[in-house]
């Protein structure tokens, strides 16, 4: 067998056994207790997931969601007062998330947004309503501001899925 180089000093080392991953005793009992701690924290990670509400799981999601759009927009000025500054910017949702619960993962709905305009602005929804009817056009933005939209509830299967589909817009924009 050819040398190895063990997985906790370092060292080359000549195995005796094909699956010999450590150089000594010593060795194998750090290795042992850095696997146990490994697992150990798996485990205790998968526990928490089984305990989250479904409001943890919708948090999580928006979090993702919010995260897809900020990178969508990366390059575009924020939707409300045309800004370029390198200022920190939100995920602004035109029609708000208390409101129409519904529209609140509706990507039309949610766009780059300043700060300024989308915490201390309120929004600033004249000036959003303008950029919006510029960006998606004014049938779209009239589906928005409809009010017979229906209910959304969705499980905690369905949020997961969301989030996976999130998760993965993310990374093909991260792979351009």
């Amino acid at each position: 067998m050819r040398h190895k180089k063990c997985k906790i000093c370092k060292e080359k080392f000549q195995p005796k056994r094909p699956l010999q991953m450590v150089c000594s005793y010593i060795c194998a009992q750090q290795y042992a207790a850095q696997q146990k701690q490994k697992s150990w924290k798996k485990e205790k990670k998968e526990r928490k997931e089984k305990l989250k509400t479904r409001s943890e799981h919708l948090n999580d999601l928006q979090k993702v969601f919010n995260k897809y759009i900020r990178l969508r927009d990366k390059d575009n000025p924020c939707i409300s007062c045309g800004s370029y500054s390198k200022q920190q910017y939100d995920a602004g949702h035109y029609r708000s998330v208390g409101a129409h619960h519904e529209l609140r993962f509706n990507e039309n709905n949610c766009h780059k947004q300043c700060r300024k305009c989308n915490s201390y602005w309120g929004g600033n929804l004249i000036e959003y309503r303008k950029g919006l009817i510029n960006k998606i056009g004014i049938e779209e933005v009239e589906f928005l501001e409809r009010n017979d939209h229906p209910p959304l509830k969705l499980t905690v299967e369905e949020i997961k899925e969301n989030l996976s589909q999130f998760q993965k817009k993310i990374k093909n924009l991260l792979d351009i």
